[in-house]
This record gives C-alpha cells, structure tokens and sequence, in this order.
C-alpha cells in the first residue's frame, strides 16, 4: 500500500473491515452448516480468495485499498477454518500472535503473491495459515 505513509494498516479501518467480515463470516458459515450434508468433491471459493495471485498483485498497485479487502477476506477464511477444525486441531492458535502482527501477515501475503503470481490468493492465506500454526503442526 504505496499510499499510506508508513505503508501501515490504520486500526480503526481495519476494526470496522474486521466487524463487517464477521458478519459475513457469521453467514457465510450458516449457509456452510446447512449444505454441509450434501458430499461434494472439491469447495468452490468464492470472493476475493478465488482470484490469482496475479490477478492480487494488479488490484493491489492500481487501488489503495484494494489489500485491506483481500486482507480482510484472510483473515474471515483463516476464522472459518479455525472454528471447522476438527477437536484438539489448532485449538488455541492465535491468529493475531504478537510475534506476527497483522501488518507482518499483510506483508507475507504480499511477498508471496508477487513471487507466486500463478497461484490463487486463497494459496497464498493457505500458506500463512500454516505459517500461523508454527513447525511441527
């Protein structure tokens, strides 16, 4: 984010992207538990997850805010999965450890995208995810 200064992600933007995106977590994983019992093969990924890394990197240089959306939709994904992980899997993980702050993630997914311009940006969030949950897991 070339335009905003210290390239810094301000927190009360980022409070009411994160109040939103619960919200839409909220429903989304509604919808997900009801259609849950019918079996298919592979998840569809819908929103900003499903578009490429390449894709990312152009929306990213051409509008300011365009990463707090991406970011915003990580951080919902990386939510659902925490709270659909099976028992005793990722119990008690931090997704906002102190050791890797939110703007640090921002920047991992960044750095992962415009070497990895061919992947999916969800592939990007996958990666940071198991970054979150550390060695050995």
């Amino acid at each position: 984010m070339a335009a905003t200064g210290a390239g810094r992600i301000y927190p009360a933007i980022l409070k009411r992207k994160e109040v939103s995106m619960r919200r839409t977590l909220i429903a989304a994983l509604g919808i997900a538990i009801a259609t849950s019992g019918q079996a298919q093969p592979t998840a569809k990924i819908v929103g900003l997850g499903a578009q490429t890394c390449a894709e990312f990197n152009e929306e990213i240089a051409a509008t300011q805010t365009a990463e707090l959306y991406y970011f915003a939709w990580a951080q919902g994904f990386m939510s659902g999965a925490l709270i659909r992980a099976p028992a005793g899997l990722d119990e008690g993980l931090d997704l906002t450890p102190r050791s890797f702050p939110l703007q640090g993630q921002v920047d991992f997914l960044r750095v992962f995208c415009s070497k990895n311009p061919e992947q999916d940006y969800m592939d990007a969030v996958r990666a940071l995810y198991r970054r979150l949950r550390g060695p050995g897991i």
